[in-house]
């Protein structure tokens, strides 16, 4: 290369680092977070009651499902449609954390995290969806079982998934000073949560956990994906 080429092709790759890999971090934890709510709130206002716990008797949710098997189509589309976002994102942020420079194994717990959860979540949704297939001559008790599988699915695994996807985030960004100190330190907590939400598979008083995990942690999520530097050509300006 000669002299004069090389100034060029320095301000070329200096162009291609300030330039953001694949989509938008952010706002693809935002359309994650709007499907989760939706999730949620569609099928309940459609409804006309909440999506039933795994404590609710066999009988009772027998008769949700048959009763009310287009809002649990609804929830399980849109629990699915959820998961597939969530895994571009984790292999979004996976891309970006490499670029930054980290070759610790956190940007790999992260991935392997985010994509655990998708596929979780995913599954969850599919569970769900078919759930409101039913035939009324259904046993409540086969019902009672896919339920449960469907809430393990969603609940502890998705939970636990997106905790290593937010802990393989926080802690360089906590380290390397990537995100303000606060929003690391939040990070952790709530991977600290998503990873401790299993036991209510033994104790459910805890299962308060796993909304706080799946919500507030997409929020952290979506705060992240905006505020992660893009390139280590804008990490000294933190």
């Amino acid at each position: 290369m000669t002299d004069s080429a090389a100034p060029l092709a320095h301000q070329e790759d200096a162009r291609q680092g300030r330039r953001p890999e694949g989509p938008n971090a952010g706002i693809l934890a935002i359309v994650v977070l709007v499907l989760s709510i939706a999730a949620v709130a569609l099928p309940a206002m459609a409804a006309g009651t909440a999506y039933p716990s795994p404590s609710t008797a066999s009988d009772a949710i027998a008769r949700y499902f048959t009763d009310h098997s287009f809002p649990a189509n609804l929830t399980g589309f849109l629990t699915f449609g959820a998961s597939v976002p969530l895994g571009i994102y984790a292999a979004t942020m996976y891309a970006r954390l490499l670029r930054l420079g980290i070759r610790v194994p956190g940007p790999h717990i992260s991935f392997y995290g985010g994509t655990a959860g998708s596929v979780m979540l995913g599954a969850s949704g599919l569970l769900i969806w078919a759930m409101g297939q039913l035939p009324g001559e259904a046993p409540a008790a086969v019902v009672h079982l896919v339920a449960d599988a469907a809430f393990a699915l969603g609940g502890f695994g998705f939970a636990a998934g997106t905790g290593l996807l937010i802990a393989g985030i926080a802690v360089p960004a906590l380290i390397l000073r990537l995100t303000p100190p606060w929003l690391a330190w939040a990070g952790l907590v709530l991977a600290a949560l998503g990873e401790i939400s299993f036991l209510g598979m033994f104790w459910p008083g805890i299962d308060y956990l796993l909304p706080i995990v799946r919500f507030v942690g997409l929020a952290w999520l979506t705060a992240v994906g905006f505020m992660l530097p893009r390139s280590r050509h804008e990490v000294p300006k933190r």
